[in-house]
């Protein structure tokens, strides 16, 4: 082939692959599941669901039309989840976190570097509205704090932490809540200095005692929810760490908890609460009372194996981790933010 040839072989190339890039990306086909069925109100419906990089749907370039697709990341064995004001969605796994950034449709990982801050065996994750990202990390018994992608600090000295797991964000009062499944109790770090302000709890069954809790959430009031996964239930405590109720307990019926995990709020006060061995969410009023289920055992929208965790944002969208073999799913609460937002389209 004459250099002339090979040019034009190359400017054709070129050309073709700026045009496949400029194609539009293949959408995923709509799932219209809602709970509960027809003909009831429908209250929760199924939104994505995402196995790896490759459901964010990227559109390529043209150096990844030409030499090959990028590198597919997918889940090792997720746990905590975190959803930004962004959109961007930040999923513990095995040595670092995953962030989809669904608006953008880009995919990149946090604590991955190697030194200090590196992660190994992260659990929970929750962002401040500042942007830094709390992430414990059970391996090093500390709680790992990133800003823009890069490590900045770290909480839990010697001894501190044994076993850190859940941690939320309480923005009113500006505190950082981690839960100890080892110590059996929860921490409160100011969220400025870092600072031990309180800790919640001790080893028992009674009331604002814990056996190896998991999860925390707090509400816009400053209310503190706990997972006690080995009492099978969720207590709840005032602002200043009070004791104020407690419901669930161990059985096979809805509204029983089995191996709960996973915590979240929607806008209008409702609990949800993933259980691992249901393989499904609930949710609950207030005071306890069941008012629906989501979710049953399988592979696809709405089927779990091994939920997790669970956060919701502030449009109501809620997340959940499903750990094998490996996911994320979104949903939407069906209520009065999202009624609004409708009429208001």
């Amino acid at each position: 082939m004459t250099r002339k040839h090979a040019a034009w072989s190359l400017v054709v190339c070129l050309v073709l692959s700026f045009i496949i890039s400029c194609a539009p990306a293949q959408q995923k086909p709509e799932v219209n599941v809602v709970w509960p069925l027809p003909p009831d109100e429908p209250r929760v419906k199924f939104v994505d669901i995402f196995w790896s990089s490759l459901d964010l749907k990227k559109q390529p370039g043209v150096a990844e039309t030409i030499f090959g697709a990028e590198k597919v990341e997918g889940f090792t064995k997720p746990y905590g989840i975190a959803v930004d004001h962004q959109s961007r969605v930040y999923v513990t796994d095995v040595g670092r976190v995953m962030v989809f950034d669904l608006p953008n449709k880009n995919f990149f990982s946090i604590g991955i570097e190697p030194g200090v801050g590196q992660l190994r065996v992260p659990i929970g994750v929750a962002v401040a509205p500042d942007g830094r990202l709390f992430v414990t990390d059970v391996a090093a018994d500390r709680v790992f704090i990133y800003q823009n992608g890069r490590y900045i600090n770290a909480i839990g000295e010697s001894g501190e932490l044994e076993s850190p797991s859940g941690l939320c964000i309480d923005k009113k009062n500006e505190l950082l809540y981690v839960v100890d499944s080892r110590k059996h109790l929860v921490n409160a770090y100011s969220l400025s200095q870092y600072k031990l302000v309180r800790t919640i709890g001790s080893r028992g069954d009674g009331d604002g005692k814990f056996n190896f809790p998991t999860n925390i959430a707090v509400d816009a009031a400053g209310n503190i929810y706990v997972v006690d996964t080995g009492n099978f239930r969720v207590q709840v405590f005032d602002a200043e760490g009070n004791f104020k109720r407690a419901f669930g307990k161990l059985g096979d019926t809805p509204g029983s908890l089995a191996r709960p995990k996973g915590i979240g709020l929607d806008a209008e006060g409702h609990i949800y609460v993933a259980d691992a061995a249901f393989q499904n969410f609930q949710i609950f009023d207030q005071e306890g009372n069941i008012l629906l289920f989501v979710g049953e055992s399988g592979f696809g929208p709405g089927k779990f194996n091994l939920p997790a965790g669970l956060t919701i944002d502030q449009d109501d969208r809620i997340y959940v981790v499903d750990q094998v073999p490996g996911s994320f799913q979104i949903f939407q609460y069906l209520g009065e933010k999202w009624k609004s937002r409708q009429q208001g389209k």
